[in-house]
């Protein structure tokens, strides 16, 4: 196994999977208690990475930011880099192809909590925000938990997203999945396997995560 695309892998899947928890949270707590009418449009586009393929994804990214458009460059007066190429730019397409895999789970579990015990809360005199973080998500933590498992073991797996917009740059965007492509091309069998395996494994053992927490009933229904 390539130890440099393993660190890369990890690193990538660790501040992907953070910035989810950041941006998907708030999110999902929308999407599971608006009112709004057009949420099903909201609701299409965080799922819309479920369906669509990793190069259009890439593709049009790429389009976006490239670096004479005004997009790409903003992107490097930014990041201080052009977007294709580039870790930053990675990050920033794992986020996107990730995103409903962190999404969807945290909002099926805040959508479960039970809201007379928010309202409660209300009751009290408890702020919205601290209601959240004192009731709403220790109520939910099983998704939430179940939410940033996936998108880590979602993106240390990714490989369109990453070949159309990182290419394969050693120590820069060349990942564990990246890695498998080139042992193969090589006809470095007994490695791609070794990498196989080991992502393998891994898959497994993220859903054996996901499907207990999904076995466990919420705290409030728990008897």
């Amino acid at each position: 196994m390539d130890p440099a695309a393993l660190r890369l892998s990890l690193w990538l899947a660790t501040l992907t999977t953070v910035l989810l928890l950041a941006a998907g949270v708030p999110l999902a707590h929308w999407l599971a208690t608006s009112r709004f009418r057009l949420k099903f449009v909201v609701e299409a586009v965080v799922a819309l990475p479920l369906v669509l393929p990793p190069t259009v994804l890439g593709f049009y990214l790429l389009v976006a930011l490239a670096p004479r458009t005004p997009g790409g460059r903003l992107w490097e007066a930014v990041a201080g880099r052009p977007f294709p190429f580039s870790f930053a730019g990675l990050l920033a397409a794992s986020v996107l192809y990730s995103l409903p895999f962190a999404v969807q789970p945290i909002a099926a579990a805040l959508a479960a909590v039970d809201p007379r015990l928010v309202e409660a809360s209300h009751t009290l005199g408890v702020s919205r925000l601290a209601t959240f973080f004192r009731v709403t998500v220790p109520l939910a933590w099983h998704g939430i938990v179940s939410g940033a498992v996936l998108a880590f073991a979602h993106t240390l797996g990714e490989f369109g997203v990453v070949l159309m917009v990182g290419g394969n740059v050693a120590g820069e965007t060349r990942t564990l999945s990246i890695a498998i492509f080139d042992h193969v091309e090589a006809l470095e069998y007994a490695a791609a396997n070794r990498t196989a395996a080991f992502l393998l494994a891994l898959s497994f053992a993220v859903l054996l995560v996901v499907y207990a927490l999904q076995r466990r009933p919420p705290a409030w229904n728990a008897r």
